[in-house]
């Protein structure tokens, strides 16, 4: 019975492409987020490096499919390891075939649909600039 629970738990987490996140976003141009409740101050900290990060997941190179489920796995595993901030390395998308970053978009609408997640911000340059995001997940 384990695989049916595993199954349905699986299919519980599982994240919409379909899903738009800019109905519920309130975005600035420096593509941050913050989850209704959380204070604006927090998407400022996190841009401004206020929290040390502690994983980061690098979805390069990665097709779409593969990059959801790396993401799913990585946050599962950084909620039990009880990390706060992590770095999620999108890319730029310049090995792409339009030379459009695919999984930058991806990656951001599949963030708000989990419920760890209380915001992110695009990194600074020197964490990887408009090819990451950096995310504060719940305690």
């Amino acid at each position: 019975f384990q695989h049916l629970a595993d199954e349905r738990a699986a299919l519980q987490e599982s994240l919409s492409d379909e899903f738009d996140a800019d109905s519920l976003l309130e975005t600035d141009d420096l593509l941050s987020y913050t989850r209704k409740g959380i204070g604006i101050d927090v998407a400022k900290k996190l841009r401004k490096g206020h929290w040390v990060i502690q994983a980061e997941l690098d979805l390069h190179g990665m097709r779409r499919d593969q990059a959801r489920d790396s993401l799913g796995d990585f946050l599962r595993r950084c909620n039990r390891n009880g990390n706060r901030c992590v770095r999620i390395i999108h890319g730029k998308g310049l090995g792409s075939v339009n030379k459009e970053p695919v999984l930058k978009s991806k990656v951001r609408n599949w963030l708000i649909q989990k419920d760890e997640v209380l915001a992110y911000s695009q990194a600074t340059a020197a964490d990887g600039g408009s090819g990451a995001l950096i995310v504060l997940l719940k305690a």
